[in-house]
């Protein structure tokens, strides 16, 4: 039992109210769909001047002006798939060129190596 008594005693919360406050569900389907806005359509948006829809997972242009900037953007792509087939032939000539250096520079090492045994040979017949 506690010294002083229970001084936290919070008052309990009175039930809620089992029937909504809201008189839609009176309401038919259409005047619901109508009232809620449950027909969405398709989603659009306007950027920089353009409209543009969503269709099959992708955002597609709506008017024709759009299709300046798709010729644009399918030459764009041409162009990047260029630079990086070149990208990867410069890498690839990078890698030889380096296969190419590591074995020369191994052959120069082996050639002083042996040269360096070679005076050393003729010294000690001397």
């Amino acid at each position: 039992m506690p010294l002083f008594g229970n001084t936290f005693s919070p008052k309990k919360t009175p039930p809620r109210k089992s029937a909504s406050l809201s008189n839609l569900h009176l309401l038919d389907r259409s005047t619901r769909e109508i009232e809620l806005g449950l027909e969405y359509g398709i989603p659009t948006m306007n950027l920089a001047g353009q409209s543009l829809k969503f269709e099959n997972g992708q955002w597609v242009a709506e008017s024709g002006s759009f299709t300046g900037d798709r010729r644009e953007m399918q030459r764009l792509c041409k162009r990047n798939q260029q630079l990086e087939e070149e990208n990867n032939l410069l890498r690839l000539k990078v890698e030889i060129l380096l296969d190419m250096l590591s074995e020369t520079t191994a052959e120069s090492h082996l050639m002083e190596k042996e040269l360096e045994e070679l005076k050393n040979h003729s010294r000690r017949r001397k």
